[in-house]
């Protein structure tokens, strides 16, 4: 019964997250810098909670986005007769990666996703994941590089090239490689999704 109001919430939420009404937390950053339509964001340390995931298709993906949901929805313990139903935030961290470590079989590409927990939860108190797939890990503070777009997500590895362009000449040099940021369900009308291209950044002498 205690789950209700929650399931309840997150009916409120996807119903207007239709029209790119977004009730949801996000972890909290400020704006730093602008370069063209490129924000600089020096975002605060957070918690998330992650799954590692091989291949590029939309099963794998289908499948992480399943257990880190059923992690937030109570697939949890903070001991063994209590569980927490976490509050959906946005957004969802998905940062696919063709390069390989040594141990891993050539042909595969190793990826992840992370959903961000909210601010009122540290290492200590994030409850366990009860699927050994689901890893919650510390995310240290830090300067992301954000290109805003909206539409399917179908155009991502474009717009990840169009931020790296826009960031040469700059006084701020991309660290790493370049990631999406989703802030909406696959249901919100396409013109009003939320979607970003995100790349570390450290401002050059």
């Amino acid at each position: 019964m205690q789950a209700i109001p929650y399931y309840c919430l997150l009916a409120v939420e996807s119903l207007v997250g239709v029209f790119g009404l977004r009730l949801y937390e996000e972890p909290r950053h400020t704006v730093v810098d602008h370069v063209g339509a490129v924000e600089i964001r020096q975002y605060e340390s957070r918690v998330a909670a992650m799954v590692e995931f091989s291949g590029p298709g939309e099963a794998e993906r289908s499948e992480a986005f399943r257990l880190l949901f059923a992690y937030i929805a109570g697939a949890n313990s903070r001991s063994p007769d209590a569980k927490d139903h976490i509050a959906m935030t946005a957004p969802v961290d998905v940062r696919n990666s063709d390069r390989l470590a040594m141990t891993t079989p050539v042909q595969t590409s190793a990826s992840r996703m992370r959903f961000f927990l909210p601010a009122d939860y540290d290492l200590a108190t994030a409850p366990s994941p009860t699927d050994s797939r689901v890893k919650i890990e510390a995310v240290p503070a830090e300067k992301l590089a954000v290109f805003r777009f909206t539409g399917l997500a179908a155009g991502a590895s474009q717009r990840q090239k169009q931020l790296i362009s826009a960031l040469a000449g700059s006084k701020w040099r991309p660290v790493g490689e370049a990631f999406m940021l989703f802030y909406d369900a696959p249901f919100t009308l396409p013109f009003l999704r939320r979607n970003e291209a995100a790349v570390e950044v450290e401002e050059t002498s």
